[in-house]
C-alpha cells in the first residue's frame, strides 16, 4: 500500500469520526485500531497498548497535573483579586489605565498559573465588570481579557512548552528560558495598542474618577504588598528550573507546595479549596492523558506504515527555501487550529514537523516557540477560540459571542505580527537559551 494513499485514508477517517462529535482521544484512538485492522494482522493490535504503557512511563509527564495543580489553588488563593485592585490604584488615572493594568495583572497571573481557561475565567469575574462599570469600550475590554489571559499559553510554566518538549525531545527549562522575550514583546504590543488606541480615542477607555483613587504616594506604595507574593513564587519556581537546582517535575512540586503557602497567606487555605483543586486537576489532566493516548497510538501505526517518513520527505522535496517551509507549517498549524485543540496538534504534528526541522538545521527550541505563539492564535480564532467561550460563560448577559469575537480580533493581528518577528528574528527567542548554555 503506497504512503499516499494511507495519508488519506488516515486523514478521511480522522475527519470523518471527529464530524460524527466523537471527542478527540477517542477519535485518534479508533483511527489507530482501524488502521492496524487495516494495513497488519489483529495480532498487531498489542502495539497500541505497549505505545501507551512507554508514554505512562514518562516521568516528566508528572509535571502537568503539578502545574495543572498549582494553577488551581492559585486561583482560588485571592491572588488576583489583590494584584488588580493594585494596579487600578497606580493606573485608575491614565488613558486605558484599567485595560492596562489587566494586561499586567493576565501577565503576572500566566506566569504564576500556566493553565489557560483558570486565567480567562477569574479575569472575566474580577477586571471585566469592573472596565465595563467604569464606560470602557466593551470590544476592547473582552479583547483585553481574551488576549491577556490567553497568554499562559507561551509564558512559563506552560503546559503546552511542556508537552512540545516531551514529544519533540527538547529540554523544557531552554522552552521556558526562551518564551520570556517573545511573551513580553507580545504584552507590549498589547500595551502599546491600548495606549494608542486610548489615546487617539479616550471614550474607549475613559479616566477613572473613583475616590479611591485619591490616595498618596506613601499608601500607594503599601499596595506594592500584593506583587510580593507573586513575584516571589515566580522567582521560586522558575528560578529553581533556570539555576539547575530543580527538574521540571520536582520544580512543579515546589510550585503546588508554594501556591498553598500563598493561600494560607491569604486566609483561602482550607480542606474544600484543596478537594476542589484536586477535583479540577483530575478532571483536567484525565481530558489531556486520554488525548495522549489515542494521539500517540495514532502517530505510532502511522510512523510503522510508513507515512511520516513519506510526509517528512514530501515538505522537504518541496522546490522551496526552509524559511518559506517554515511558514507554510505555521499557515497549516493556524488552519487546523480552527477546529482542533492545542494537544491535539502537537500530538499529531509534531513527530511530523520537529525531524524535518532539525534537518533543515533550524532549533526545535525556536520552533516551539513559534509553535506556541501559533497556539495562542488558535485561542482566539472562530470556531473553536476556547478563550471566547471561557470568557462567555463569565461575562454578563449583554455581552455576545459576537462582541467577543470582535474584540479580538485586533488582538490576533498583533500575535500574527509578534509571530513573524520571532520567525524572521530567531535571536529573539534563542539569545537567553545561548546565555545559559
Amino acid at each position: 500500500m503506497s504512503s499516499e494513499i494511507i495519508s488519506l485514508v488516515t486523514v478521511a477517517i480522522l475527519l470523518l469520526l471527529l464530524f460524527t462529535g466523537i471527542p478527540l482521544a477517542f477519535a485518534t484512538g479508533l483511527t489507530a485500531v482501524i488502521l492496524t485492522l487495516w494495513l497488519f494482522d489483529p495480532s498487531a493490535l498489542y502495539f497500541i497498548p505497549s505505545r501507551i504503557f512507554t508514554l505512562m512511563n514518562n516521568y516528566a509527564l508528572i509535571s502537568v497535573p503539578l502545574f495543572v495543580m498549582m494553577g488551581c489553588l492559585l486561583e482560588r488563593a485571592g491572588v488576583v483579586e489583590k494584584l488588580f485592585h493594585a494596579l487600578h490604584i497606580w493606573s485608575g488615572k491614565m488613558r486605558g489605565g484599567l485595560a492596562l493594568g489587566t494586561l499586567v495583572a493576565s501577565t503576572i497571573l500566566a506566569a504564576m498559573v500556566g493553565v489557560i481557561g483558570a486565567e480567562i475565567v477569574v479575569l472575566g469575574m474580577i477586571c471585566l465588570p469592573a472596565m465595563l462599570a467604569r464606560g470602557y469600550n466593551k470590544s476592547l475590554a473582552v479583547g483585553v481579557i481574551c488576549s491577556g489571559g490567553s497568554l499562559g499559553t507561551m509564558l512559563p510554566p506552560s503546559i503546552v512548552l511542556i508537552v512540545y518538549g516531551l514529544v519533540a525531545q527538547v529540554s523544557i527549562g531552554e522552552l521556558f528560558i526562551a518564551a520570556i522575550i517573545p511573551g513580553l514583546l507580545l504584552v507590549s504590543l498589547y500595551l502599546a495598542y491600548v495606549l494608542i488606541r486610548c489615546f487617539l480615542n479616550p471614550s474607549l477607555g475613559p479616566v477613572a474618577t473613583s475616590d479611591e483613587l485619591d490616595m498618596t504616594f506613601m499608601e500607594k506604595l503599601a499596595l506594592a504588598r500584593a506583587l510580593i507574593l507573586p513575584v516571589g513564587l515566580i522567582l521560586v519556581v522558575l528560578g529553581s528550573l533556570y539555576m539547575g537546582i530543580a527538574t521540571p517535575t520536582e520544580t512543579a512540586a515546589i510550585g503546588v507546595l508554594g501556591a498553598m503557602i500563598v493561600a494560607a497567606v491569604n486566609k483561602r487555605l482550607s480542606w474544600a479549596t484543596i478537594y476542589d483543586s484536586l477535583k479540577r486537576t483530575g478532571s483536567t489532566v484525565a481530558m489531556l492523558t486520554w488525548i495522549f493516548f489515542g494521539a500517540s497510538a495514532l502517530v505510532a501505526v502511522y510512523t510503522l506504515a510508513g507515512g511520516t517518513t513519506f510526509l517528512q520527505e514530501a515538505i522537504t522535496g518541496l522546490p522551496i527555501p526552509p524559511i518559506a517551509t517554515v511558514a507554510l507549517m505555521m499557515l497549516l498549524l493556524i488552519g487546523l487550529g480552527f477546529f482542533i485543540d492545542w494537544i491535539g496538534l502537537v500530538l499529531l504534528t509534531m513527530p511530523i514537523f520537529v525531524p524535518v526541522i532539525k534537518s533543515m538545521g533550524m532549533d526545535p527550541v525556536w520552533f516551539g516557540i513559534l509553535f506556541t505563539m501559533n497556539m495562542q492564535i488558535s485561542y482566539l480564532t472562530p470556531p473553536f477560540a476556547p478563550a471566547a467561550f471561557y470568557l462567555k460563560a463569565v461575562a454578563p448577559p449583554e455581552i455576545t459571542l459576537l462582541d467577543i469575537f470582535k474584540g479580538v480580533l485586533p488582538f490576533i493581528g498583533l500575535q500574527c505580527i509578534a509571530l513573524l518577528c520571532v520567525m524572521f528574528f530567531p535571536q529573539i527567542s534563542l539569545w537567553l537559551p545561548s546565555m545559559m548554555r
